[in-house]
């Protein structure tokens, strides 16, 4: 039999069968209640491109900081390569990290996979009252706070909250920003900004010569200089025994200038007023200690017995205190000032004055 003949025969047996089956009635199943097909729902919606509006408060923002702020939980590699590989856009055209957006701008976001996140932690309310308690002056544009001492300016290592996170978490549907920094021992004066339009304005205007910031330091020791300008350049991440220090350094140092001018002298130590030229990270500090005259209480750059001495004395935290920042803002010559605070007042009551 050749094999065309063989598939005659099976194509024409095929549908002889299919015949058969036509004929015969169709059966219905029915499925028991119990083991009928569950029905599903789900729908699965891939993530779409977004397009948003800049607002006036954004206005002047660069852009990897402002996508810093959208995508929270996205890694800062991942920021620069959507906006190097066009992903991103601004009115349709590419662009470059350093572009400053702008009111009313239309920018691309396009869908990025981020971590779930926890709702935020709130921070004690007695750390909130504590907080807005420290407000001394309050206007449209900026809140001016006498931090307390001890507290961060914002969260880190070891600490849970600083200060802007308790604002936030006190006044949740309003915007704050820190313009500047002090650090987390020293009390006084600290600016914080309402809107982006007033935190550039009033960063700018703290990097204004026109400006002046005063600080109240006790120091170890007798102060025999008079008025002195301090202009040693200063290093940052330098690692001494374990720990990151701000260092003098003549060769790689940035700018910095500190005046000292003696206030009050006492047996043993010396209350100044210094006035800084420059921001440097500790700046007073190190330019005290530069001088052989450390602040009073310092756990970093003056000797371990002078620091366990002042705490035998009642000083718990170093002796320095942001008295006065005065800068022009709108139009105007703005005065911030912050009363010395309680546990200074009384470190200087227990020593011994030198008239």
């Amino acid at each position: 039999m050749r094999w065309r003949d063989i598939f005659c025969h099976l194509a024409a047996d095929f549908r002889k069968r299919l015949s058969v089956d036509a004929r015969r009635p169709a059966r219905v199943v029915e499925w028991p209640r119990s083991a009928r097909p569950l029905e599903c729902n789900l729908t699965f919606e891939r993530p779409q491109v977004r397009y948003v509006q800049i607002v006036p408060d954004d206005d002047g923002m660069r852009l990897d900081n402002y996508l810093m702020r959208v995508f929270k939980d996205v890694p800062k590699s991942r920021i620069y390569k959507i906006i190097r590989s066009g992903e991103v856009r601004i009115n349709k055209g590419r662009v470059k990290p350093a572009t400053r957006v702008k009111a009313g701008d239309t920018v691309r976001l396009p869908p990025v996979k981020q971590k779930p996140r926890r709702a935020p932690e709130r921070p004690p309310d007695a750390l909130m009252t504590r907080v807005t308690e420290a407000i001394i002056t309050e206007t449209a544009d900026y809140l001016v706070f006498n931090k307390p001492p001890g507290l961060a300016v914002h969260a880190g290592t070891g600490q849970r909250f600083g200060l802007i996170e308790v604002l936030r978490a006190a006044r949740p549907d309003e915007y704050f920003e820190l313009v500047h920094r002090i650090d987390r021992q020293t009390s006084g004066v600290l600016i914080v900004a309402r809107s982006r339009v007033a935190l550039d304005a009033l960063r700018d205007a703290l990097n204004d010569i026109a400006t002046h910031k005063r600080y109240l330091a006790l120091v170890e020791g007798a102060w025999r200089h008079g008025i002195r300008e301090v202009d040693a350049p200063l290093s940052r991440d330098v690692e001494r025994a374990g720990e990151r220090v701000v260092t003098v350094d003549p060769v790689q140092g940035k700018t910095s200038l500190s005046i000292f001018s003696p206030k009050q002298a006492y047996r043993g130590a010396t209350l100044m007023s210094v006035a800084i030229r420059t921001g440097r990270t500790h700046q007073i500090r190190v330019h005290a200690a530069y001088c052989g005259h450390p602040v009073a209480g310092d756990d970093k750059y003056a000797a371990n017995t002078a620091t366990a001495r002042w705490k035998a004395q009642g000083l718990a935290r170093m002796f320095l205190h942001a008295e006065e920042v005065q800068l022009d803002f709108n139009g105007r010559r703005c005065v911030f000032r912050a009363p010395l605070a309680e546990d200074l007042e009384a470190a200087l009551r227990a020593l011994d004055p030198i008239e």
